[in-house]
């Protein structure tokens, strides 16, 4: 085989490039001969058609098919001993580039990639020049990695950013079948890399999938959907409580994305009959992100859920939760009382798990032994020992609890009271010294009487162990870049109670591309307390039926779940058909009976 017709990717290297000085300009034609990827006839052929096209020499050679954007761009790099990189969707942040703003960009012909922490990677037409370092250095306020990438590469990916072009399904379409492979074993760290060599040289399917994760994390979602679908995969993302598209790669990529995800979270690639489950820890967005990843098979393929726990969407103080002044003042004193059951109730996802965490940070504190048993365990605590159940070793919320007894605990965190031994162990733990808080699945909080006593727990011991019970809802908040007035009808007052309002003006979101045109952005909690007063304790002790609790609590004073939501959109913070979608109606319409033991009465 002649040195000709070796391929340009193995004569690369072979001879000593030039080392310009530096701040310098590389001479481009030299530096390729050099490295033996192009003959001086190529560089003056070229040369000669540069003369009248005006390009750029490396562009004049892609275009003759002597080099290939990327051969080039190492080629480069090599010689001034920096990264280069040929840019792409999927490889910057488009939000970066606002800390040069557009025509400063264009002038220092540099764009952002991506940040970590306070370092700052910047593709650069020229990474040698000091002045244009400090000046980034300068605008940004961070550490600046430089790396090289082709003028022409930068110019067009500021046009894109700058114009809100940049696309996930750009990234995708820009996927070559050829390129995606199923990777069967991989050595991985602690989940996907920022670092540039690695997203350079990886497979298209890892930066599709570090995609999908730094999008989620960045607009605050909850759990990321991957599911198979007939004309391809289908990812969403879940955004204040509702489901939204993400992106939707080919078909044939599905089965490469899954076991990528599967890797990440270290599970068993091969095993796709049976449901798994994994968790791994992240850095996105320069913090650390727990994901927790579960699979399950369906008809046209496995479907996966990854549930995103960023540390920052956790709201730890009480006071920022949403509780008005009155509740969260009774609140706090049940919390603080040296023992007794407190319970949170409320539907899967409705933020039961964020209160506790908060009133186990209220409690929290060197004098006290506090200890949670969780399945799983969602968030650390400093001074909060925390254990994770497993059901497969036969370590359940019941057998933990036992031994929780003999640790002195003061205060036990219990994730939830799911059986009828769970409810007793807790009952038990609240009558001999200790403060238990617990959640537990009802529909408001008088509810959750009930709902312990349906458990066999006996009344008399109930009546003397619990303290509060807490129900809530997540609302949906207006959207503050859309806010608008508007009338809700006359049906909509009427169930919000508010039949004497028509006329009054309300705020919801009109929509806009902030919150994806859904007139929402963020949630805040809609909570219902009941203080167990000694009345309220006298009446548990007699079965009283939970209409007749929820009575006598209104008799109190305290309002229900939709009356502390009517009085949010009132204020102006949520709208009222949101608030009739999260609560449900006291009136007396719907059916008191809540319970079989209730039934049997």
């Amino acid at each position: 085989m002649s040195e000709a017709e070796r391929p340009i990717e193995e004569r690369a290297g072979e001879t000593s490039p030039p080392t310009p000085t530096p701040g310098a300009k590389m001479r481009v034609g030299e530096v390729l001969v050099a490295q033996g990827l192009v003959s001086d006839e190529q560089v003056s052929r070229a040369l000669r058609q540069q003369k009248t096209s005006g390009t750029m020499l490396g562009e004049v050679l892609i275009e003759q098919g002597l080099l290939t954007p990327q051969v080039l761009v190492q080629a480069l790099a090599r010689a001034i001993g920096m990264p280069g990189v040929v840019l792409r969707h999927g490889l910057i942040d488009p939000s970066l580039l606002s800390l040069l703003g557009d025509d400063e960009a264009e002038r220092l012909r540099a764009i952002p990639l991506f940040k970590v922490r306070n370092e700052l990677t910047v593709a650069m037409a020229e990474p040698q020049s000091l002045p244009t370092i400090d000046r980034i250095v300068q605008l940004t306020g961070c550490t600046v990695r430089p790396v090289l990438a082709m003028e022409a590469n930068i110019r067009e990916f500021v046009k894109k950013c700058a114009g809100g072009n940049v696309d996930v399904d750009a990234f995708l379409t820009s996927l070559a079948e050829s390129d995606v492979e199923v990777v069967e074993r991989e050595s991985v760290d602690e989940g996907p890399s920022t670092d540039l060599d690695q997203m350079v040289d990886g497979s298209p399917i890892v930066n599709l999938v570090n995609v999908a994760l730094l999008r989620a994390v960045k607009d605050g979602a909850s759990d990321i959907h991957v599911e198979p679908d007939k004309r391809g995969t289908r990812i969403r993302y879940r955004m204040d409580g509702a489901l939204r598209d993400l992106m939707n790669p080919p078909q044939n990529m599905h089965a490469a994305i899954v076991s990528r995800i599967k890797i990440i979270g270290k599970m068993d690639i091969a095993e796709k009959r049976l449901p798994q489950e994994g968790r791994v820890r992240i850095v996105a967005e320069g913090r650390e992100v727990d994901l927790r990843v579960s699979s399950i098979p369906t008809l046209l393929g496995e479907k996966l859920v990854i549930r995103v726990l960023d540390k920052q969407n956790l709201k730890v103080k009480l006071e920022d939760l949403g509780f008005r002044t009155e509740e969260l003042g009774s609140f706090k004193r049940v919390l603080n009382q040296p023992h007794g059951l407190v319970l949170v109730t409320g539907p899967t996802g409705s933020g039961k798990t964020t209160t506790l965490y908060s009133a186990l940070d209220l409690l929290r504190s060197p004098e006290r032994n506090i200890i949670t048993v969780e399945d799983p365990v969602e968030y650390q605590l400093d001074l909060v020992n925390q254990i994770q159940v497993n059901e497969g070793i036969g370590l359940s919320f019941a057998r933990v609890l036992r031994s929780v007894l003999r640790q002195d605990p003061d205060v036990i965190m219990v994730g939830e009271i799911r059986d009828e031994e769970t409810a007793r162990v807790a009952v038990q733990a609240a009558l001999t010294g200790h403060g238990v808080l617990a959640t537990l699945h009802t529909n408001d909080a008088p509810g959750a009487v009930a709902r312990l006593l349906d458990m066999n727990v006996e009344s008399y011991l109930l009546s003397s162990a619990i303290n509060g019970v807490v129900a809530q809802r997540l609302a949906r908040t207006i959207c503050q870049e859309c806010a608008t007035k508007y009338y809700p009808s006359e049906l909509v007052l009427a169930d919000a109670g508010l039949g004497d309002m028509v006329g009054r003006s309300f705020r919801k979101g009109a929509g806009c591309q902030s919150c994806h045109d859904s007139g929402f952005r963020g949630r805040l909690g809609v909570y219902e307390f009941m203080e167990v007063t000694p009345d309220i304790r006298r009446m548990i002790y007699r079965n009283a039926p939970t209409h007749e609790i929820r009575a006598r609590l209104r008799d109190l004073g305290r309002l229900s779940l939709r009356e502390e939501g009517v009085l949010l959109a009132i204020a102006g913070k949520t709208s009222l058909e949101e608030v009739l979608r999260v609560t449900h109606s006291d009136d007396g319409n719907e059916e008191e009976i809540t319970s079989p033991r209730e039934a049997a009465a």
